[in-house]
């Protein structure tokens, strides 16, 4: 190839990357590679403006997805940097409710991935900005911070705050903003078999299956559907 040649591809490579879409790049999260390369430039947007919003709550998104699919200790290290792009945004947009939603959904996924003992220690950072969450915006994505909020009751031990019955009633309330919200209606599948009320776990488990996807979190709602699945084939 001649060296002309050379220098117009490689160019038209550094063009190409360039101009890759992030937001393209992140619907696409289900091969973790395109979920990579678009943190890789939300990562890089960052680096260059510490005050852009948008790349840092999207980065803190981001991540909590890769965290979650990563093995253990990459991903304890994925969800921390995670933490961090929320309070990035948080510092960009102390108004806005996105950094602390993904501040608290890195720091849930950091601690059940420590164990109950080790995971304590976030429970209240967590609860703060969730609380945060709702104070700013009650609907954002969807009742999130609720659902986010059943989940804590769910997972923390009553001795430090837990509670099954205020878990329900936080998923319930997020589940007014999207009734066929997968995520709430497994946490509250789980919430109500442990309130031993397992026909209505059983309702709430069909009701995911039988929901549509939605465009913007389809591939949570396929990792949904396959959990209930598996779940009410142990329950029969």
């Amino acid at each position: 190839m001649h060296p002309a040649e050379s220098g117009r591809v490689s160019g038209s490579l550094g063009l190409a990357q360039a101009v890759e879409d992030p937001d393209a790049l992140y619907a696409r999260r289900d091969d973790l590679a395109s979920a990579g390369r678009a943190a890789s430039i939300w990562a890089d947007r960052l680096a260059r403006n510490a005050a852009d919003f948008e790349a840092a709550w999207k980065l803190a998104r981001a991540r909590y997805w890769l965290g979650k699919h990563a093995q253990e200790e990459e991903g304890k290290r994925i969800l921390q940097e995670g933490i961090q792009a929320g309070r990035a945004a948080v510092s960009a947009q102390p108004k806005r409710p996105e950094g602390y939603f993904w501040i608290a959904a890195n720091m849930g996924a950091l601690a059940e991935s420590h164990g109950l003992r080790q995971g304590l220690k976030y429970r209240g950072d967590i609860k703060q900005n969730l609380l945060k969450v709702l104070d700013l915006d009650p609907g954002f994505q969807q009742g999130s911070a609720d659902r986010a909020l059943g989940r804590w009751y769910y997972k923390v031990p009553g001795l430090f705050g837990g509670s099954k019955k205020k878990s329900e009633e936080h998923l319930r309330k997020s589940l007014t903003f999207n009734p066929n919200s997968t995520a709430s209606l497994f946490f509250l599948a789980e919430t109500l078999i442990e309130l031993d009320r397992e026909p209505e776990a059983r309702e709430a488990l069909q009701k995911i299956l039988d929901a549509p996807l939605d465009p913007a979190w389809a591939p949570e709602d396929r990792e949904f559907k396959d959990k209930a699945a598996a779940m009410l084939k142990m329950m029969r």
